[in-house]
């Protein structure tokens, strides 16, 4: 049996947490900055977990994770 090729885009995007949860980064914060709020900007700089409904598919591309 061959070894299943892993999705290089999504191994660059996401990584597993210790508790095996999947982490990503949140999106919209590369341009257009101006018209957000601090907050609203600072909040997208931290990380977000995967919802349970994404899961599947993301261990689907990342099978060695």
């Amino acid at each position: 049996m061959p070894k299943m090729k892993t999705n290089r885009g999504a191994a660059k995007r996401f990584k597993a947490t210790g508790s095996g949860k999947i982490v990503r980064n949140k999106a919209y914060a590369s341009h257009i900055l101006t018209k957000k709020t601090t907050k609203r900007k600072r909040g997208l700089r931290k990380s977000g977990l995967v919802d349970d409904t994404n899961v599947k598919g993301i261990k689907r591309i990342l099978p060695y994770m």
